[in-house]
């Protein structure tokens, strides 16, 4: 398993780069986040694949950890044994098809998705939305509160997402969070180094 000093996870979104996006995660992989999630939910299948072939060769040249996202099987056929995925596709899994991965995040938005994607075998889960975030415009956030239950709910860590920053990363640690997660902080960086180095613990 590849580790990284960092507790901030990468959550691509490649319409936010204001230029290359491989240029762009090429940057990211080098700065070594804890890991790298490619995210991109308006890519079909087949173009998914194609931009998934491309990271994990620049993920692989950096030793930084990426999880695919959403199309497990291609996954699969790639050999990329780590995946993030929504809860309703965690439960269709077969326990064959979990043995295909190492690693398994799973995003949840209460204390029960959190419960069943421990006991389904979610190596460690991504909860949110904590905070306001224009990813999620009109949308209220879940707050603080939220957080810490589902902290306190599991045993397996626990990422908060949505609106993450260095100004708050300190307050969700102590909600009992492993860390964080971030999208266009990562895509619009022009240091994605210098970006990671203010999560730093102060």
């Amino acid at each position: 398993m590849i580790t990284s000093m960092s507790d901030i996870i990468c959550v691509t979104a490649r319409n936010l780069c204001e230029g290359d996006f491989f240029h762009q995660l090429e940057r990211i992989a080098a700065a070594s986040p804890k890991r790298i999630i490619l995210r991109e939910k308006d890519l079909s299948e087949k173009d998914y694949r194609v931009l998934a072939e491309k990271a994990i060769n620049i993920c692989s040249k950096y030793e930084t950890e990426l999880m695919l996202h959403l199309y497990w099987k291609t996954s699969i056929e790639l050999n990329c044994r780590n995946i993030h995925l929504p809860l309703y596709i965690m439960r269709m899994l077969s326990d064959d098809d979990k043995k295909c991965f190492g690693c398994i995040g799973i995003s949840c938005h209460s204390v029960a998705d959190a419960l069943e994607a421990q006991k389904l075998g979610a190596a460690y889960i991504m909860a949110g939305h904590v905070f306001a975030t224009d990813c999620k415009k009109g949308l209220a956030p879940r707050g603080l509160d939220f957080l810490k239950k589902v902290c306190e709910s599991v045993d397996i860590p626990v990422y908060a997402i949505g609106g993450i920053s260095p100004d708050n990363i300190g307050i969700v640690r102590e909600c009992g969070a492993a860390g964080g997660c971030a999208m266009s902080g990562f895509m619009k960086c022009v240091n994605p180094s210098e970006y990671i180095s203010k999560f730093e613990k102060k």
